[in-house]
């Protein structure tokens, strides 16, 4: 089988497995590196300090040395559907199946078991999603998967932003996809206008420090007060600005549930955990990556916005069982401002 037959086989395959997205692109470097080192020189990182570390920023910048002898990059894309959810805690659209950390390698193994059918022993590869320090936006762009976006998202024709990222580095040589050029935000700003905290910066890059998904998966700190109401009812992660993207629109559904954990005497039973109940818990959900007392503030914080007084004696619970300091600062604020909220009635 010649590389162009085994290039659709590839494809097709991909498609069956649910990387309904498919493009390959050479091993060359990026050539978009200065706007990556800009952001993260300007602090817009956040507390991702693994972000600069000098080990990933070479990596960044050569992606060969992920695998020597790489000759050809495959970029997968993988939707999911995008929810527009009526539940009083919101889970972004990504966490409500699997984690991806676990689901994506898992398949990408059977693409490469059937990839090792038609190579040689020679032939060398690495799979990779969001597990390695890749510029992964660019080098899809470059595979022709779709281009970046206002909100710094990948956006793709036929699948919008609403789909996760994959790779297989190869040192088989593929012939590479013309790359996606065309930019189709056009003057539309909606992900600008609609974002609650301002995060999305004029350069389709994002200040990942007051961004919702950050603040409430990343950000292993307490989460500042001029941000808390501005978080709303998010307990995990934000999909605001693919919500309103017009490219999103067929995308939408209603009918992909949160964990069940998830709701008022969900974070009661949080507090009453032990951090192993919670890791056996959630092992195979993206949620795990909070924490408990992560996801517990979060929820603290989506109770206290609520400015609903049946959240009161879950508060009460959680003040009674839970002894970490921040936590019950935390506890407090939030029955504090649904006390404030019907003092006048």
């Amino acid at each position: 089988m010649d590389h162009d037959d085994l290039k659709l086989e590839l494809k097709t395959e991909a498609d069956r497995l649910g990387f309904s997205l498919f493009g390959v692109t050479t091993s060359e470097p990026p050539e978009h590196l200065s706007y990556y080192q800009s952001w993260v020189k300007r602090g817009y990182h956040g507390g991702m300090d693994y972000l600069i570390r000098k080990d990933t920023l070479q990596k960044r910048a050569d992606p060969r040395l992920l695998l020597p002898g790489c000759r050809s990059i495959i970029c997968l894309g993988f939707p999911y559907p995008l929810v527009n959810a009526v539940e009083d805690f919101y889970i972004a659209s990504f966490a409500r199946m699997e984690d991806y950390h676990t689901l994506l390698p898992r398949l990408l193994s059977h693409l490469l078991e059937f990839l090792a059918q038609y190579s040689t022993s020679v032939d060398r590869t690495r799979i990779f999603t969001d597990s390695a320090p890749i510029l992964e936006r660019e080098l899809a762009a470059r595979a022709g998967l779709g281009w970046i976006g206002k909100n710094s998202c990948l956006i793709s024709p036929s699948a919008g932003s609403v789909f996760l990222l994959a790779e297989i580095f190869t040192t088989l040589e593929l012939k590479p996809d013309p790359p996606f050029t065309n930019d189709r935000c056009g003057n539309c700003d909606r992900c600008i206008r609609n974002c609650p905290t301002n995060c999305i910066l004029p350069n389709r890059t994002i200040d990942a420090g007051g961004c919702i998904s950050y603040m409430t998966i990343e950000n292993t700190c307490s989460i500042p007060e001029d941000y808390r109401e501005l978080i709303g009812d998010k307990v995990f992660g934000c999909d605001i600005c693919q919500q309103v993207c017009p490219w999103n629109k067929k995308g939408l559904v209603s009918n992909n549930p949160a964990p069940e954990i998830i709701d008022a005497g969900g974070f009661s039973l949080l507090a009453q955990m032990t951090d192993r109940e919670f890791k056996n818990r959630f092992a195979s959900s993206a949620l795990l990556r909070t924490g408990r007392l992560g996801l517990l503030r979060n929820g603290l914080i989506a109770m206290g916005n609520s400015l609903d007084i049946i959240y009161l004696p879950v508060l009460k619970e959680i003040e009674s069982l839970e002894i970490d300091p921040k936590i019950l600062d935390l506890t407090e604020w939030a029955k504090e401002k649904i006390r404030s909220a019907h003092e006048s009635e």
